[in-house]
């Protein structure tokens, strides 16, 4: 079924397709309705009539964690990540960790996330919080496999982990919501930041300025779906095959040709997650 908080808003209308591929480095498939192979089916079809050629459908908790895997062995161009989200980081206990420890090495489970802090709703205390997220770190390094942040709220705090902890290779801040110096900050330390629907809204200046400061190399975009919808369909449904309006938005912000930054950021999302040519 669509995620309760979505379920009554109308479904954001399909957009022109892009001149060049596309990767939605982040969705929730499950939480946008799909429940077997056909809704999955529909999805990336759906995906692919406007260029959106793969998609990384991601866990939050135990049990979707679980149908990420399992939905991605349902689709060739469908990937996933696996965690348990910072506002559930008190289920963390040691039977989740190790099943989710397991699921990490599945060969179609590309990431390691969401995982990180969220400071925003505080639905998990936040010394729970970043035990969590240390533990995510640690099994993104022991599986050799990017990591997925979820950071709202809390940018030193994540920044400080990380330091502490020791990064894996790659890591990602999902929905990237951090201003031109947090920004400047990642890019030094070359963590990589992928930017949803929220770029696009009139009001997000500093989201829009940190946008212009990222170097092809460490750019990648998503949905979030079914939230963040994107400008001019905000507040409606969200799903991959929105991605376009996104990708749009960014190559404006950043005066940028609209086929060399679909090229651009499918080659950074590729590299990044180790998927092949689609």
């Amino acid at each position: 079924m669509v995620h309760p908080a979505v379920a009554a808003r109308p479904l954001v209308p399909a957009p022109e397709p892009l001149p060049g591929p596309a990767v939605d480095a982040h969705t929730h498939l499950d939480a946008c309705g799909c429940a077997d192979t056909a809704d999955v089916a529909a999805a990336m079809a759906r995906a692919a009539a406007v260029g959106v050629r793969q998609v990384v459908t991601v866990g939050d908790d135990l049990a979707s964690a679980r149908w990420a895997a399992t939905a991605a062995g349902w689709h060739p161009d469908l990937y996933a990540a696996v965690a348990v989200h910072p506002t559930r980081a008190d289920t963390l206990d040691d039977p989740a960790r190790a099943e989710l420890a397991e699921l990490a090495t599945h060969p179609r489970v590309v990431a390691v996330g969401e995982t990180g802090l969220d400071h925003y709703w505080d639905a998990a205390p936040h010394r729970v919080q970043a035990e969590a997220f240390a533990w995510h770190i640690d099994l993104a390094r022991r599986v050799n496999k990017p990591l997925m942040i979820h950071d709202r709220d809390a940018h030193d705090d994540v920044l400080a982990i990380l330091r502490a902890e020791g990064p894996p290779p790659a890591v990602i801040f999902h929905c990237f919501s951090g201003g031109p110096a947090m920004a400047r900050t990642c890019i030094d330390a070359g963590y990589h930041l992928s930017f949803a629907g929220p770029v696009s809204f009139r009001n997000a200046r500093e989201l829009a300025e940190a946008a212009r400061l990222v170097p092809d190399e460490l750019l990648m975009v998503e949905t979030d779906a079914p939230f963040l919808t994107p400008h001019p369909h905000r507040g409606k449904r969200n799903e991959p095959f929105a991605l376009p309006y996104t990708v749009r938005a960014l190559a404006a912000i950043r005066s940028q040709d609209l086929l060399e930054l679909c090229e651009s950021v499918t080659l950074t999302t590729r590299r990044v997650y180790g998927l092949p040519v689609s």
